[in-house]
C-alpha cells in the first residue's frame, strides 16, 4: 500500500519565527489516525527564522534526528555538546535518561529542516548527541544510511540510534530511477525535499508523505530533480 499525505494536508502551526507542518501528531495538532508510522513518532518539517530558534526544553526516551535541509542549526545542551549542522547534514540525540537542549537558527538566512523522531527498543539509556557530515555526492542515485540501528548498517558509517530502524537519504536527477528492497514485516515513510516523483507508480508532490507498508520492493523515480529522506522501520 502506497498513502500519500500532500504537504497542503499535514498538520500546521505557524508564529513570527517558525513555520511547521506535522507528518503526525505533535504539540496542539492530534489526528487519532495518525500517531505515527511503526517505531516513528514524529516527523516535523520546520523552517525557522534567523536569530530564533528553540530554548532549552527536556526531553527522555527518543531518538531525535535533524536532517537540515537548508541554512545551519546551531544545538547546545547541558551534557556541555555545542555544535553546528549545516545543509545535508544530521545530527542524532539519544534522549535517554533525560537531556535538556536548545536549538537555534543563529544564521542570516532561514534554516529549513526535517525533525524526526524514532521511539528506541529500550528505555534510560545514556543520553548523548553527535552531528556528521553527508556529502550528497555520496548518496547520487542511491539510498545512504544517514542514522541506524538496523544490524545491516553496522559499519556503514551511518550514525547510531537505539532502534531497528534507519534514516536514508538520496539525490535523484530527473528521470533517474532507484530501488529499495524491504525485509518482510518492515514498513517506510518517505518524503521528497523537493521536485515530484512517482513511487510504484503513484505520483508524489514535494514535501509529501508517503506510508508504505505491505511492499516488498519500492521503484521510486523523480520526475524532476528531488532530494529524499526515507524512514524504514518495524
Amino acid at each position: 500500500m502506497i498513502d500519500v499525505t500532500p504537504f497542503e494536508k499535514l498538520g500546521a502551526f505557524r508564529n513570527e519565527w517558525l513555520d511547521t507542518h506535522h507528518h503526525f501528531s505533535f504539540a496542539d495538532y492530534h489526528d487519532p489516525n495518525r500517531m505515527g508510522w511503526g517505531a516513528l513518532r514524529v516527523w516535523n518539517d520546520d523552517e525557522i527564522e534567523p536569530g530564533t530558534g528553540f530554548g532549552m526544553h527536556p526531553h527522555r526516551d527518543m531518538e531525535i534526528i535533524t536532517y537540515v535541509r537548508r541554512g545551519a542549526i546551531t544545538h547546545r545542551d547541558n551534557l556541555g555538546n555545542e555544535g553546528v549542522t549545516g545543509p545535508g547534514d544530521v545530527q542524532v540525540m539519544s534522549a535517554g535518561t533525560g537531556i535538556t537542549h536548545a536549538e537555534v537558527n543563529a544564521g542570516s538566512e532561514k534554516v529549513v529542516l526535517f525533525q524526526i523522531w524514532i521511539m528506541p527498543d529500550r528505555r534510560g539509556v545514556k543520553p548523548r548527541w553527535e552531528t556528521r557530515q553527508f556529502p550528497k555526492h555520496g548518496r547520487l542515485g542511491k539510498l545512504l544510511p544517514l542514522a541506524s540501528g538496523r544490524p545491516e548498517d553496522a559499519g556503514a558509517g551511518a550514525m547510531m540510534i537505539h532502534q531497528n530502524a534507519a534514516i536514508l537519504g538520496a539525490t535523484l536527477a530527473a528521470g533517474e530511477t532507484l530501488v529499495h528492497k524491504f525485509a518482510p514485516g518492515r514498513k517506510a515513510y518517505l518524503v521528497p525535499t523537493t521536485g515530484r516523483l512517482t513511487v510504484n507508480g503513484v505520483d508524489v508532490p514535494a514535501r509529501a508523505g508517503v506510508a508504505v507498508t505491505g511492499e516488498s520492493v519500492l521503484t521510486i523515480r523523480a520526475d524532476q530533480p528531488t532530494e529524499i529522506i526515507v524512514a524504514d522501520v518495524a
